[in-house]
Protein backbone atom coordinates (compact mmCIF):
# COMPACT_ATOMS: atom_id res chain seq x y z
CA UNK A 1 0.00 0.00 0.00
CA UNK A 2 0.84 3.48 -0.90
CA UNK A 3 2.24 6.01 2.02
CA UNK A 4 1.16 9.64 1.83
CA UNK A 5 1.31 12.24 4.38
CA UNK A 6 -1.97 11.59 5.48
CA UNK A 7 -1.08 7.75 6.33
CA UNK A 8 2.27 8.86 7.62
CA UNK A 9 0.38 11.82 9.95
CA UNK A 10 -2.08 9.21 11.30
CA UNK A 11 0.22 6.49 12.10
CA UNK A 12 2.50 9.19 13.73
CA UNK A 13 -1.09 10.37 15.72
CA UNK A 14 -1.64 6.50 16.93
CA UNK A 15 -5.33 6.38 14.74
CA UNK A 16 -6.64 3.36 13.53
CA UNK A 17 -7.38 3.48 9.28
CA UNK A 18 -7.52 1.65 6.17
CA UNK A 19 -6.69 3.02 3.06
CA UNK A 20 -8.53 1.91 -0.17
CA UNK A 21 -7.22 2.36 -3.14
CA UNK A 22 -9.63 1.97 -5.95
CA UNK A 23 -9.38 -0.01 -8.71
CA UNK A 24 -9.65 2.49 -11.40
CA UNK A 25 -10.54 6.40 -11.81
CA UNK A 26 -13.47 7.40 -9.64
CA UNK A 27 -15.99 9.43 -11.55
CA UNK A 28 -18.63 10.46 -8.78
CA UNK A 29 -19.17 10.47 -5.13
CA UNK A 30 -21.78 7.63 -5.49
CA UNK A 31 -19.35 5.56 -6.80
CA UNK A 32 -16.51 6.29 -4.26
CA UNK A 33 -18.98 5.59 -1.45
CA UNK A 34 -19.93 2.29 -3.07
CA UNK A 35 -16.59 1.06 -3.91
CA UNK A 36 -15.96 1.68 -0.52
CA UNK A 37 -18.80 0.01 1.19
CA UNK A 38 -20.06 3.38 2.51
CA UNK A 39 -23.03 5.34 1.98
CA UNK A 40 -22.42 9.07 0.41
CA UNK A 41 -22.97 10.77 3.20
CA UNK A 42 -19.99 8.58 4.73
CA UNK A 43 -17.35 10.18 2.62
CA UNK A 44 -16.25 13.75 3.81
CA UNK A 45 -15.63 16.55 1.13
CA UNK A 46 -12.63 18.54 2.42
CA UNK A 47 -13.55 22.34 0.76
CA UNK A 48 -11.10 25.04 1.53
CA UNK A 49 -12.23 28.70 0.88
CA UNK A 50 -10.45 31.99 1.01
CA UNK A 51 -11.37 34.12 3.34
CA UNK A 52 -11.80 38.06 2.74
CA UNK A 53 -8.12 38.48 4.45
CA UNK A 54 -6.30 36.19 2.17
CA UNK A 55 -6.69 33.50 4.94
CA UNK A 56 -7.91 30.38 4.60
CA UNK A 57 -10.32 27.72 6.30
CA UNK A 58 -11.08 23.73 5.30
CA UNK A 59 -14.92 22.78 5.29
CA UNK A 60 -15.40 19.44 6.07
CA UNK A 61 -18.73 17.99 4.90
CA UNK A 62 -20.63 14.63 4.39
CA UNK A 63 -20.42 14.40 0.43
CA UNK A 64 -23.52 15.00 -0.45
CA UNK A 65 -24.35 17.92 1.24
CA UNK A 66 -23.97 21.75 -0.36
CA UNK A 67 -22.41 24.73 1.79
CA UNK A 68 -24.68 27.17 2.92
CA UNK A 69 -22.43 30.38 1.87
CA UNK A 70 -25.03 32.60 3.46
CA UNK A 71 -24.91 30.38 7.01
CA UNK A 72 -20.30 30.03 6.55
CA UNK A 73 -20.30 33.78 6.13
CA UNK A 74 -22.21 34.62 9.42
CA UNK A 75 -20.82 32.21 11.44
CA UNK A 76 -17.03 33.19 9.98
CA UNK A 77 -18.37 37.22 10.96
CA UNK A 78 -17.09 37.85 7.20
CA UNK A 79 -18.94 39.79 3.99
CA UNK A 80 -16.95 38.07 1.58
CA UNK A 81 -15.63 34.25 0.70
CA UNK A 82 -14.32 32.66 -2.26
CA UNK A 83 -14.09 29.09 -3.15
CA UNK A 84 -10.08 28.48 -3.25
CA UNK A 85 -8.23 27.85 -6.85
CA UNK A 86 -6.47 24.70 -7.38
CA UNK A 87 -3.09 26.74 -6.95
CA UNK A 88 -4.43 27.73 -3.84
CA UNK A 89 -5.50 24.12 -2.74
CA UNK A 90 -2.07 22.58 -3.55
CA UNK A 91 -0.02 25.52 -2.20
CA UNK A 92 -2.19 25.60 1.33
CA UNK A 93 -2.95 21.95 1.60
CA UNK A 94 -0.06 19.96 -0.09
CA UNK A 95 -2.93 17.65 -1.93
CA UNK A 96 -4.35 18.01 -5.43
CA UNK A 97 -8.09 19.25 -5.69
CA UNK A 98 -9.93 15.80 -4.70
CA UNK A 99 -7.26 14.30 -2.61
CA UNK A 100 -7.61 16.60 0.12
CA UNK A 101 -7.31 15.58 3.53
CA UNK A 102 -7.53 17.53 7.17
CA UNK A 103 -4.21 15.51 8.08
CA UNK A 104 -0.91 16.15 6.88
CA UNK A 105 -1.48 19.28 5.24
CA UNK A 106 1.53 21.80 4.13
CA UNK A 107 0.07 24.92 6.31
CA UNK A 108 -2.16 24.82 9.51
CA UNK A 109 -5.44 25.77 8.60
CA UNK A 110 -8.83 26.33 10.48
CA UNK A 111 -11.00 23.69 10.12
CA UNK A 112 -14.84 23.39 10.41
CA UNK A 113 -16.77 20.49 10.16
CA UNK A 114 -20.44 19.88 9.76
CA UNK A 115 -22.80 18.56 12.30
CA UNK A 116 -23.62 16.10 9.92
CA UNK A 117 -20.74 14.19 9.77
CA UNK A 118 -21.64 13.39 13.22
CA UNK A 119 -24.26 11.23 11.72
CA UNK A 120 -22.03 8.15 10.67
CA UNK A 121 -20.16 6.18 13.00
CA UNK A 122 -17.15 5.72 9.69
CA UNK A 123 -16.14 8.38 8.13
CA UNK A 124 -14.01 8.09 4.83
CA UNK A 125 -11.71 11.40 4.01
CA UNK A 126 -9.15 12.15 1.15
CA UNK A 127 -5.78 10.11 1.64
CA UNK A 128 -3.34 12.45 -0.31
CA UNK A 129 -3.64 10.86 -3.47
CA UNK A 130 -6.23 10.54 -6.54
CA UNK A 131 -8.51 8.23 -6.21
CA UNK A 132 -8.17 6.55 -3.07
CA UNK A 133 -9.53 6.95 0.94
CA UNK A 134 -8.84 7.12 4.20
CA UNK A 135 -11.54 5.13 6.65
CA UNK A 136 -11.00 5.70 9.47
CA UNK A 137 -14.03 5.91 13.11
CA UNK A 138 -15.38 9.31 13.09
CA UNK A 139 -14.51 9.75 16.77
CA UNK A 140 -10.85 9.13 16.26
CA UNK A 141 -11.06 12.21 13.31
CA UNK A 142 -12.56 14.39 16.21
CA UNK A 143 -9.96 13.83 18.59
CA UNK A 144 -7.20 13.77 16.37
CA UNK A 145 -7.75 17.01 15.18
CA UNK A 146 -8.61 20.65 16.25
CA UNK A 147 -12.32 21.01 14.76
CA UNK A 148 -14.94 23.56 15.19
CA UNK A 149 -17.81 21.69 14.59
CA UNK A 150 -20.95 24.13 13.60
CA UNK A 151 -24.09 23.59 11.01
CA UNK A 152 -22.50 25.18 7.57
CA UNK A 153 -24.93 23.13 5.27
CA UNK A 154 -28.29 23.87 3.47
Amino acid sequence: MPSTPVTQALEALGVRYRLFVHAGPVRSLEQAARERGLAPGQIVRSLLFRLEDGGFILVLVAGPAQVSWPRLRRLLGVSRITTATPEDVLEVTGYEPGAVSPFGLNQEVRLLADRGLLAHDTLSIGAGIRHAGVLLARDDLARSLTLEWADVTD
